[in-house]
Order: structure tokens, then sequence, then C-alpha cells
């Protein structure tokens, strides 16, 4: 069933010119639409008179139908953190390097909001992870990740030793500099730089991909979606590493600490305009098909 949007909140970093540029044209565009268009107050942007609501980030939950991010994919997942558990769908305007989850271009920007408001889109529907770390100090942090939850060794040139488990089966002890755990969506963000593969978005499974390991052998896995992972830091040495959660760090991992992974509850919702096709947006971003066999066909 289409979605009604009554109002939409703008989200990026303003002090991008080019996200600046964006974000007026669209209160503009909206605002000439009747839609009311909310924004944080600390956007600082000289909008027309009237073209919009000021509005904490932290209630757009609560009082948009429609989350537009501009900027990289760094932006998206922030916004993506402000709706997880709620039914506000995000649309991803790319105004950052790569792209993968903010498709929509800034030349076709007006034309593809237009059709979203008119009800011509395809609902993409993501799952979260949800990390939990345990302190051997009886303190709790949880998060929620879109892409991924990262392990990462904290002192240079010195890697960890720590160890995983899948469903309460040891899988194996690693060293090196960490582990990222991804989702099918977080599969072409760090998991990808570290030798892992690319899976389609819609395919319910989870990237396990080593950073840097010290052993040839240790190589990425792919496991069902849903499944429990704990990794835990090794006593045999002394090392220390930090957790985040799509990019934020969310505390260190200690000797005698856990880190659980899992699956969340919430879901968030990518709308993409008529036209989007994951595998046309792969050979964008990754230049592929242009080698010495010609141009791709849609390139």
């Amino acid at each position: 069933m289409p979605h009604s949007f009554q109002s939409i909140a703008l989200v990026g970093n303003a002090k991008d010119l080019r996200v600046a540029e964006c974000m007026l044209g669209l209160a503009a565009h909206f605002h000439a639409r009747g839609v009311p268009v909310l924004v944080d107050p600390s956007v600082g942007l000289a909008f027309k008179a009237d073209s919009v609501v000021l509005c904490p980030e932290q209630s757009f939950a609560t009082r948009a139908d429609l989350i537009v991010a501009i900027g990289g994919d760094g932006t998206l997942l922030y916004a993506a953190r402000l709706v997880a558990g709620h039914s506000v769908p995000l649309i991803g305007v790319n105004r950052g390097r790569l792209g993968f989850l903010t498709d929509v271009s800034p030349s076709c920007m007006l034309e593809d909001v237009d059709s979203v408001l008119a009800g011509r889109y395809s609902e993409d529907r993501r799952s979260l992870l949800a990390a939990r770390l345990e302190r051997h100090d009886g303190k709790t942090v949880s998060a929620l990740a879109l892409n991924d939850v990262v392990v990462n060794k904290w002192e240079t040139g010195r890697t960890m030793d720590f160890e995983t488990s899948i469903n309460g089966r040891f899988v194996n002890s690693h060293g090196g500099d960490g582990m990222v755990i991804a989702t099918a969506t977080g599969s072409t963000a760090y998991a990808l730089s570290c030798g892992g593969p690319i899976v389609e978005p819609d395919l319910d499974v989870w990237v396990l991909a080593p950073i840097s390991p010290h052993t040839l052998s240790d190589r990425p896995i792919v496991v069902r979606a849903g499944s429990k992972i704990q990794l835990r830091m090794s006593d045999r040495f002394e090392s220390r590493a930090q957790v985040t959660c799509d990019g934020t760090g969310i505390g260190d991992l200690e000797q005698g600490d856990n880190l659980y992974v899992e699956g969340a509850d919430a879901q968030i919702t990518l709308l993409h305009p008529p036209g989007y096709d994951y595998y046309r947006l792969l050979r964008s971003k990754l230049h592929w098909g242009r080698g010495g066999h010609g141009e791709a066909p849609d390139a």
C-alpha cells in the first residue's frame, strides 16, 4: 500500500555546499507543492520564509512521513538510526563518493522525489544487526547497525587475538586487526575492502570478514541471518579493541568482555524511484563493464 507523505524531513551536512544546495532546492520544491518540510535547527541555512519547520532530528521519526538523506552513505546510515523501529521510509540523494545507499542522482532529484510523492516507487526493506557489548565490570552497551558491526584493534602495529562462536558453536581463533560482521546491505562497505563477497541486499545472510588476518586461511564466511554471533577477546594476550556500529563507536572490547551480534527486530525501508537496478548501481560504482570490450550498455 503506498505511503501518504504529509510531511518530509531533510537530513544532511549543510556545511558541504553541494548538500546545502540540494537541501535548499528540495525545501523550495516541497514548499511549492504544499508539503511541510522539517529540518533540524542546527542546519543554519537561509531557507525561504515559511518554507521549513524547525524540528529536532530526534523527533523526525514521529513527525515526518518520509526522510530524504542528502550526502553519502554515512548520512543515510545516520538517518536510518533516527527511524529504526519506526515505519518512516528513507530516500538517499547522493552527494558523497560511492553512494551504494544514496542512489538518487542530484540531476534527477526533483523528478525522482515527485515520482515518489505520486506513489511511483519500489519499497526495499533492509534488516538490521543488534549488537550487545557485555563488559567484565557488568556494564552493557547496545546499538543497531544497518551496514556492519566492526571490531578493530586499538594498538597500531600489533595484532589482536580473539575467538568467534556462532549459535553456541566455536568457529575459530583469530589473529589480526579485527572482524567485520556485515548485513547484505553492508557487504559493499567495509566488508568489501576486507575481501568479502558482494551480497544481493534481499538475501537473508550475513558476512563475517576478518580484517588483515595473520593467517591466510582465515577467510570471510557467509552465515544465515538471525544467527547468534559471539566474539570474545583471548585470555592469552593483552589486547584492546573498539566496537563500532555503522562507524559509530559504542565502547571498547577488552579481556573478559563479550560482543554478541544478533538480528534486530527493527527494519528500515528504502524507497527507490522508477528504474532502480541494483546491478546497474554496482556497474556504476565499481566501474564494471568498462574494459576492453567497449562501454556498458547503460553507461
